[in-house]
């Protein structure tokens, strides 16, 4: 038996998931913060509501995909927030990367209206969001995942119940740890290529297919050899879910020294007003410090 979606939050991320369950002829209601994003799903199909508690109130599943911690927060426990229009038995879906101490806050207010949660936290870029192919990491009842893995099917591909309730967000940040460092490597690596004189392009296709071979190489060195900065996630992103990283490695009391860089690096782009590029603009960093400009010739 179908059930019927709202979705909560149409950014860089729910723009492409929440257009896929209409692809796939699922009933949704949408909200978002700024109105007008919301027409256009409103023209494909969807119906709009007017606060989260309205989406609470008309929907058997929840998804929420906003920004940070405190974004949740808000979407959940404001005065017209979900809980409000939360009753037993109904399904909240996070798919926004947040705190996974705020996860479990979050959780527990929800099973205490005798409704159900799973934190499930994505990766795979705007490209991901929008092809219906995004991981997606999911911490909660086995039962809940298999009650919404119809929907999330329409979302992506990887789709992996890790553990009880948290454990997708703390899957994330590892998720998180591999993309900075993976992308702190490729950026290395295109900046040794430009400085040996060598054609990028070539050099990414001779490698690519090896031991080297990663999604960061593949999807982020070529825009990183064209110089395209468009974000499938942002700097600004990425640096709060590295934060978010460095907090809960901080209570584990396990050392993150290359990712800890990486954060400082792009603390740098930051000050520069570069927070608004896609991650990959990491290399930027690595070209501020060695005057090597990919692109460019060197002599």
């Amino acid at each position: 038996m179908s059930e019927k979606i709202g979705f909560i939050g149409l950014g860089i991320m729910g723009h492409g998931m929440a257009h896929n369950l209409l692809k796939k002829g699922h009933d949704l209601t949408v909200w978002n913060r700024t109105e007008s994003k919301v027409d256009e799903f409103v023209a494909a199909g969807a119906k709009k509501a007017q606060t989260c508690k309205e989406v609470a109130e008309n929907c058997d599943i929840i998804m929420i995909c906003v920004s940070d911690s405190p974004d949740v927060k808000e979407v959940v426990y404001g005065e017209v927030g979900v809980l409000a229009g939360l009753t037993e038995g109904k399904l909240v879906i996070d798919h926004s990367t947040i705190s996974p101490h705020t996860t479990l806050e979050l959780a527990k207010s929800v099973n205490e209206k005798g409704a159900f949660w799973l934190d499930a936290p994505i990766s795979g870029g705007n490209e991901g969001a929008a092809n219906g192919t995004l991981s997606i990491m999911i911490g909660g009842e086995k039962e809940q995942f298999n009650r919404a893995l119809p929907y999330l099917e329409a979302m992506g591909k990887g789709i992996t119940l890790v553990g009880d309730q948290g454990a997708g967000q703390l899957v994330k940040l590892v998720n998180q740890i591999l993309v900075v460092v993976t992308g702190l490597a490729v950026s290395e690596a295109m900046v040794f290529a430009q400085a040996g004189g060598l054609d990028l392009e070539k050099t990414l296709k001779a490698v690519e297919g090896g031991a080297a071979a990663s999604w960061m190489l593949s999807a982020r060195g070529p825009q990183m050899i064209e110089r395209d900065w468009r974000p499938g996630f942002t700097i600004d992103l990425q640096q709060k879910d590295l934060r978010l990283v460095l907090e809960a490695a901080d209570q584990l009391g396990v050392p993150l020294i290359a990712t800890s860089m990486v954060f400082n690096m792009y603390r740098t782009l930051q000050q520069q007003g570069l927070g608004g590029e896609g991650n990959h603009a990491l290399v930027k960093s690595l070209e501020n410090m060695s005057k090597i400009t990919l692109g460019e010739d060197h002599k």
